[in-house]
């Protein structure tokens, strides 16, 4: 697992990481690099890499802002540790 507090540092650290990375976890809102940027910047490099996007904003509002894209891998806050674990394995699960 790796960790990282922006987007930018997410980057870094991916581009440092030697293994395979299978999933992003990543706010939809973030200052400087939205969550669907970084996400479209490391599929770029990992091309299986699956996405899970969270947030406290309505749903009908970030897809407004930045499209489809985050609404089919949205899990909303605030959400328990089981409800985590299962949109994980759901988006695991989920075909390319």
């Amino acid at each position: 697992m790796l960790d990282a507090s922006t987007g930018e540092e997410a980057l870094q650290r991916a581009q440092q990481f030697a293994g395979p990375i299978h999933l992003l976890l990543s706010d939809v809102v973030m200052p400087h690099m939205s969550g669907p940027t970084l996400a479209a910047q490391l599929q770029a490099q990992y091309p299986t890499l699956k996405v899970l996007f969270i947030s406290g904003y309505p749903e009908s509002e970030l897809v407004h802002r930045y499209g489809a894209v985050v609404a089919r891998a949205l899990l909303s806050k605030p959400f328990t540790p089981d409800t985590l674990v299962r949109k994980v394995r759901e988006i695991l699960d989920m075909p390319l």
